[in-house]
C-alpha cells in the first residue's frame, strides 16, 4: 500500500519469447500510469541488451537469416517499436533510464548502436578510466547529450564543456607519442595541454555519498554553476601550479586548493 513501483521480471532461464515481451509489458504498464492516471513515469530498463538478445534468439528459432554480427534482421524496427513509445503526452510523461551492456566494449556493435540512436543522452563507462582509479569512470569523449546546446544550458556552460572535450581529445591523440618518445618530445603548448588534461581527468572524479565506503571521501553536492566555473578556471590555466593529486575526489576548485595546501603541509 502506498507503493509507486511496478516491477516486471524476465529472467535468463525463461524462454526467449517471454523475455522478448518483458520490456514491452513494462512499457505498457508505464503507458497506463501516464494515460489513465495522468502520472509522470520513470521507466527503468536493466538491461536493454537482453531485449535485443531475446529478439535475436526468437528470430533464430523462426529461421530468419541473421544480419550483422548475428542479430535479427528486424533489429532496428524492434528497437524502434519499443523506444518510440517512450514519449510525453498532454496527460503525462515517461522518462526512461536504461542500462546498456556493450559486447566486447564495442560501441559500434549493432545492439548498443541501435539503442543509442533513440536516446537523448548516453553516459559511457570506460574500463581504462576505472583502471586509473577515477570514479565514476565516465568517458566524457564517448558520452553524449542532446541537451548540450547553448540554447538549453547557456553559452558559458556549452563553451566550457566543449573546451574540456577538446583538451581531453588532444591529450588522447598525444598519448601514443608520449608512450613511445616521452613528454620531452612534445612542444611547450602540448605539454601545457597534457598537464591541464590530467588535472581535468582527476577533477572529473566525484565523491558520491553512496560511494563513501569505497573511496574514503565524504560525499559532496556541487551546484552546476560551481562545476562550470571550476572547469573554466582549470582550462584557463589559473591552477596550473597545483599538483594533479589535489584535483582527485574533490567538489569545487576551492576544495582542490585546500587539498593542495594540506598536501604541502604534510610534505
Amino acid at each position: 500500500e502506498g507503493s509507486k513501483v511496478a516491477l516486471v521480471y524476465g529472467q535468463m532461464n525463461e524462454p526467449p519469447g517471454a523475455r522478448a515481451r518483458v520490456a514491452l509489458s513494462g512499457l505498457s504498464l508505464a503507458e497506463y500510469f501516464r494515460d489513465e492516471e495522468g502520472q509522470d513515469v520513470l521507466f527503468f530498463v536493466d538491461n536493454i541488451f537482453r531485449f535485443t538478445q531475446a529478439g535475436a534468439e526468437v528470430s533464430a528459432l523462426l529461421g530468419r537469416i541473421p544480419s550483422a554480427v548475428g542479430y535479427q534482421p528486424t533489429l532496428a524496427t524492434d528497437m524502434g517499436a519499443l523506444q518510440e513509445r517512450i514519449t510525453s503526452t498532454n496527460k503525462g510523461s515517461i522518462t526512461s533510464v536504461q542500462a546498456i551492456y556493450v559486447p566486447a566494449d564495442d560501441l559500434t556493435d549493432p545492439a548498443p548502436a541501435t539503442s543509442f540512436a533513440h536516446l537523448d543522452a548516453t553516459t559511457v563507462l570506460n574500463r581504462a578510466i576505472s583502471e586509473k582509479g577515477i570514479y565514476p569512470a565516465v568517458d566524457p569523449l564517448d558520452s553524449t547529450s542532446r541537451s548540450l546546446d547553448p540554447r538549453i544550458v547557456g553559452e558559458e556552460h556549452y563553451l566550457v564543456a566543449r573546451e574540456v572535450q577538446r583538451v581531453l581529445q588532444t591529450y588522447k591523440s598525444l598519448q601514443d607519442i608520449i608512450a613511445i618518445l616521452g613528454m620531452d618530445e612534445l612542444s611547450e603548448d602540448d605539454k601545457i595541454v597534457v598537464a591541464r588534461a590530467r588535472r581535468i581527468e582527476r577533477f572529473l572524479s566525484q565523491p558520491f555519498h553512496v560511494a563513501e565506503v569505497f573511496t574514503g571521501s565524504p560525499g559532496i553536492f556541487v551546484p552546476i554553476a560551481d562545476t562550470v566555473r571550476s572547469f573554466k578556471a582549470i582550462i584557463d590555466g589559473q591552477y596550473d601550479h597545483l599538483p594533479e593529486a589535489a584535483f582527485y575526489m574533490v567538489g569545487t576548485i576551492e576544495d582542490a586548493v585546500k587539498k593542495a595546501e594540506g598536501m604541502k603541509v604534510a610534505a
